[in-house]
């Protein structure tokens, strides 16, 4: 395979460590509205999209309207709980420090989010300001509008690009947008089969670990 002309990165679940703790939080939030379900349950439908989308899902899925500040009450403890919760994920800073090649975040995190995240994780000077959110097209992932806006952006073809996804999701935006996807199972959300899940949606790369990247590309 040859280099990238652009390497895309997710952010939670990929640069930071995150989606455990972000289902972890929405436990309680969706009890306190009547929704019950776990940690591994939220994270099996939800990871990969954003807030907005899984709320939009679960309205549908239970029939009701959840409460205007929903949202913001969930986002408001999320961001609490990165404060205060490790976010490093082993090898991300030493692979960053060391590639020369070009790149960018693309989440469906607002950009506030990513930023803040990042920069708890010592990563937001790699990367500032190519940082793309869900928040900036019409259609987050699984639709492909967030990986073309990204290389539209860093003047980049979709084909000369590398998305590192760890969601389901996301490989399959990556896929829809005609971008090579690398699947990585380092967060402490990826259980037995990830591998297996984000090979299916397409991924033509797995790796558990971060100091793998650099020999796959």
């Amino acid at each position: 395979m040859s280099p990238p002309g652009l390497t895309i990165f997710d952010c939670d679940g990929v640069l930071v460590d995150s989606e455990v703790i972000v289902c972890r939080v929405c436990v309680p939030c969706l009890a306190e509205v009547g929704i019950v379900m776990s940690a591994e349950e939220i994270a099996d439908r939800y990871i990969g999209i954003s807030a907005r989308s899984m709320i939009a899902d679960l309205e549908v899925r239970h029939g009701r309207t959840l409460p205007a500040d929903f949202y913001e009450m969930m986002r408001y403890r999320i961001a609490a709980a990165f404060e205060t919760e490790p976010l490093t994920i082993d090898g991300v800073a030493r692979f960053l420090a060391d590639w020369t090649g070009k790149i960018c975040v693309a989440s469906g995190s607002t950009p506030e989010r990513v930023r803040r995240c990042l920069t708890l994780a010592g990563l937001l000077h790699h990367f500032e300001p190519h940082i793309f959110s869900a928040t900036q097209v019409e259609r987050g992932k699984p639709a492909p509008d967030l990986f073309l806006f990204a290389a539209r952006q860093m003047g980049a073809e979709p084909g000369e690009c590398l998305v590192i996804e760890d969601s389901v999701h996301g490989v399959i935006a990556a896929i829809a947008a005609g971008v090579r996807g690398f699947g990585f199972t380092g967060g402490s959300h990826c259980g037995p089969g990830h591998a297996e899940r984000l090979a299916a949606a397409g991924a033509s790369v797995t790796f558990a670990h971060m100091r793998e990247l650099r020999s796959l590309i």
